[in-house]
């Protein structure tokens, strides 16, 4: 059992040697043992979902006391369906290919060397996550898989349940034959305990900060590791004069209020003014419960439409709230989401294939969506399983950040004697 009166600093530092140790036997294991580990766990999270959901509503009750937002306990709910979910996404990253020894590219030099480039795991990952418990199992599984240990730092809001899934998953990566210091949870909730995990350059090899500006901005500013962000999701749906009606109104109602808490929701709609079926649109978005704040032509379609503020285009609502503009064709769309987009997720709904690929081409973004729902921002509608989470930057991985994004590569050179003149 850790000793909590040791500070900060020294109990991320024992945790972080713990994890160096695990991921030197991690990395020797084999891809077998890795699955077999993570679906022992997948069933392990089932038999034990009493006891998660019996955690999860213990922070379910001091969240709401707390006053904890109706988008953020949504959030922060687990039952059985969403247990069954985590447990189905850990299986599911059993199943997927193993990117570890893949061959990136290869080459022969004129000297008679050959290069190959071969993916690595990176090493030793700290998470840093609010909110969500599911979290703790979609790190878990894939840190694991590909190759690397984890240090996982949750919110206070969802101590218990992480604690609760965290058991579940140490409990099949053991039976399994692997060591429990692969995946670690910090038993702490001392703000603390963050700075020093940030500091920990000795230990760990990469940081991925999953929560609010706040959060993210204090990562990037405090550490002294190399940092995965995901930023924040103010993300659009722009509604081009050529959509069909009947589509546009179902992506839009959809890519908005389906869940209204993920990052992967759209806060922004942007409709051409071309567009004949405005009103309809503004309609359905009100009659399906959700504020709608808007410019003055948005306003003059419905009276319940409240005025939109400048602060409006640049915030994540993470609620039943959007902010509506009319735009005049889709250079004003590419142009407002380039001053006001998070590079997380836009997307065009238009039947003019032309208009779509300029979209497509011009809009920056991690995830470029054409008449689909930014709903589908995630890992495993993706075909990944479960993911860390969607990376706005440039470096690295971008997207959703899965097996592949949590690997590195190394350079194998075979020679037959060559010296360098």
């Amino acid at each position: 059992m850790n000793d909590l009166t040791q500070t900060p600093e020294m109990l991320i530092a024992m945790l972080g040697a713990r994890a160096r140790g695990a991921a030197a036997m991690i990395a020797r294991a084999s891809d077998a043992q890795k699955a077999d580990a993570l679906r022992l766990a997948a069933q392990a999270l089932r038999d034990q979902a009493p006891a998660i959901i019996a955690a999860n509503a213990r922070d379910m009750e001091n969240a709401a006391a707390n006053g904890l937002s109706p988008a953020m306990l949504d959030r922060l709910k687990l039952d059985e369906d969403r247990i069954a979910g985590a447990a189905a996404g850990v299986e599911q990253v059993a199943s997927l290919a193993n990117p570890l020894g893949s061959v990136i590219d290869t080459q022969v030099r004129p000297n008679g060397l050959e290069l190959s480039r071969v993916r690595v795991p990176l090493g030793v990952i700290g998470i840093i996550y609010e909110s969500r418990p599911n979290v703790t199992a979609d790190a878990a599984a894939l840190c694991l898989r590909a190759g690397n240990a984890v240090i996982l730092r949750g919110g206070s809001e969802a101590k218990e349940s992480n604690r609760a899934i965290h058991a579940a998953m140490i409990e099949g990566i053991v039976a399994a034959g692997l060591p429990a210091d692969v995946v670690q949870l910090v038993p702490t909730t001392d703000r603390a305990a963050v700075g020093a995990l940030l500091k920990a350059s000795e230990f760990v090899d990469l940081i991925v900060p999953r929560g609010g500006k706040s959060l993210v901005a204090r990562v990037q500013e405090e550490a002294r590791v190399p940092v995965l962000a995901h930023l924040d999701g103010i993300n659009h749906s722009y509604v081009d004069g050529a959509a069909d009606p009947a589509m546009a109104e179902k992506l839009v109602v959809n890519a908005k209020m389906r869940r209204t808490g993920i990052c992967g929701s759209t806060e922004t709609v942007l409709i051409d003014r071309a567009y004949g079926s405005a009103p309809a649109l503004v309609q359905a978005l009100l009659d399906a419960r959700c504020e709608v704040r808007g410019d003055e032509a948005v306003q003059a379609m419905d009276a319940r439409v409240k005025p939109a503020s400048d602060e409006d285009w640049d915030t994540e609502y993470l609620d039943a709230i959007v902010s509506i503009r009319i735009v005049d064709g889709v250079e004003e769309a590419i142009a407002h989401i380039a001053a006001h987009a998070s590079h997380h997720t836009d997307a065009i709904i238009t039947e003019d294939p032309a208009v779509a690929d300029h979209f497509l081409g011009a809009v920056d973004s991690a995830i470029v969506m054409w008449n689909a729902s930014t709903q589908f921002a995630d890992g495993g509608e993706f075909g990944l399983g479960a993911e860390i989470g969607i990376s706005t930057g440039r470096l690295h991985a971008r997207g959703p950040v899965a097996l592949e994004g949590l690997t590195t590569y190394k350079w194998i050179v075979r020679g037959t004697g060559q010296t360098r003149p």
